[in-house]
């Protein structure tokens, strides 16, 4: 029996599932109603109960396995999709990050000891559990701003930890590595699009194996510098007939130091950009220098945060393409925080984590679904109007026009997939208007 998705969610998952083995192909569709439903921990169990998968629930474990082999075909489905229903600009943007998720048990394969971004009250410094370096697409919504939508994830491994999953085939790759193979993926399926590629990625990612790699494909790179980076200023060439023998200066002689350009007071400039969802005076300085992790020539933006005391109130990002304006530099940077938000998202909606399978390549495959369905509800609800995906009259002291969150957008695809089936088990039956009314107030309550 078909799942009572829209007719547009239903062929999307039809298309990512063409890639799979046909034996199991059609369990995905069964799997992504089922994790749409699912309430409390979200478990596969939760998932299978969700989608009343009692028969034959052994097979969708297998099925996680044999997913888990082919993230990489499925994930560029879906980038086709995507790039399809939205029909993006010349300019793309994507984010790379890496985020962890918490696992209990030693016999987890892939997890291990890493360090926590958010240690909380008790400063829990370290947790024990995977951490995935992943890639999402950013793309700006013409009512509700920045969007990401995830794509695709390595687990990132230790050193001392790969001796346990060297059975699977894995090897060891630094975060560094499995970011710059995420660009070489992305530019392979991007390359017929004629698209631009940017990329804007956290400071700890600024850093010579990645940058090399990531513009040898073509990319361009925006990231935090910092503070005490070793810039050096633009090679002057000699007139043509003065020129020496052999290749032409690619650094400069005189180092460049960010504190000294950031305290000096001349070359400021006022301007206002859209950062974050809202208009902001910014006052920033650019300039051109070399740096040799970036291979050469870029382009550096340091902006001064009026609000902050101290010496130190300024920020300095760069991008490798010298040609870039103040504007794109900064909205890049500015819309990194949706990879942030669909980290935040992904673990409190969708439960990512907390699927409970050991098997390396059944944790890989539980977290690509709940990445894949999180990007097939955002892109579902991108032609939807407010009043269709969320209705806040029962919430008087919230505020009407408020953008629905991700979590407003599952509850809407949710609820039109019960009035789907509700249909079609009550299309031979003429019901009351009371008994239509009741089945309206328990799918609100239910989704």
């Amino acid at each position: 029996m078909a799942r009572p998705f829209p007719v547009e969610v239903g062929e999307w998952i039809e298309r990512l599932a063409s890639v799979l083995h046909q034996t199991n192909a059609w369990r995905l569709s069964f799997l992504l109603f089922g994790m749409l439903l699912a309430r409390g921990r979200r478990t596969v169990a939760s998932w299978l109960r969700g989608g009343r998968l009692r028969v034959e629930y052994q097979d969708y474990y297998y099925f996680l396995g044999s997913l888990g082999r082919n993230i990489k075909s499925v994930a560029g489905v879906l980038l086709g999709l995507a790039v399809q229903w939205i029909n993006p600009s010349q300019r793309m943007l994507f984010a790379v990050d890496d985020t962890p998720t918490k696992r209990y048990g030693r016999h987890v394969e892939g997890a291990g000891l890493h360090h926590n971004p958010t240690p909380g009250p008790a400063e829990q410094s370290f947790l024990y559990g995977h951490v995935w370096v992943t890639l999402a697409w950013v793309v700006r919504h013409a009512l509700w701003g920045t969007i990401g939508l995830p794509l695709l994830a390595f687990m990132y491994v230790r050193h001392k930890d790969v001796a346990g999953v060297r059975c699977h085939g894995v090897k060891f790759q630094t975060k560094l590595q499995q970011a710059a193979a995420l660009v070489e993926w992305l530019a392979g399926w991007l390359k017929y699009l004629g698209k631009t590629l940017w990329l804007v990625v956290d400071g700890a990612y600024a850093k010579r194996p990645f940058l090399q790699r990531a513009q040898r494909t073509g990319a361009t790179v925006v990231s935090r510098l910092r503070k005490d980076a070793a810039l050096w200023s633009v090679p002057t060439l000699p007139p043509r007939g003065r020129r020496r023998r052999g290749r032409p200066r690619q650094y400069g002689k005189e180092r460049i130091s960010l504190a000294k350009r950031a305290g000096q007071q001349r070359g400021w400039t006022w301007a206002t950009f859209r950062l974050y969802g809202k208009e902001a005076p910014t006052c920033y300085k650019t300039f051109l220098a070399t740096y040799k992790p970036a291979g050469g020539l870029i382009r550096v933006v340091l902006v001064r945060d009026e609000g902050a005391a101290g010496p130190g109130r300024w920020r300095a990002y760069f991008c490798t393409d010298p040609g870039a304006t103040v504007v794109e530099i900064l909205e890049a940077v500015a819309d990194r925080a949706a990879i942030e938000q669909n980290f935040h998202d992904l673990k409190e909606v969708h439960g990512t984590g907390q699927q409970q399978v050991r098997n390396y390549w059944a944790n890989i495959a539980a977290y690509h679904l709940t990445m894949w369905l999180h990007t097939l509800v955002e892109l579902w609800a991108w032609r939807k109007p407010h009043q269709e995906l969320v209705d806040r009259r029962d919430s008087p002291w919230d505020d009407a026009t408020r953008r629905p969150s991700h979590a407003d957008r599952c509850k809407a695809l949710r609820r039109e997939c019960l009035e789907t089936e509700f249909r079609r088990a009550t299309a031979s039956d003429r019901l009351s208007d009371k008994i239509h009314r009741l089945c309206a107030r328990l799918l609100k309550l239910a989704a």
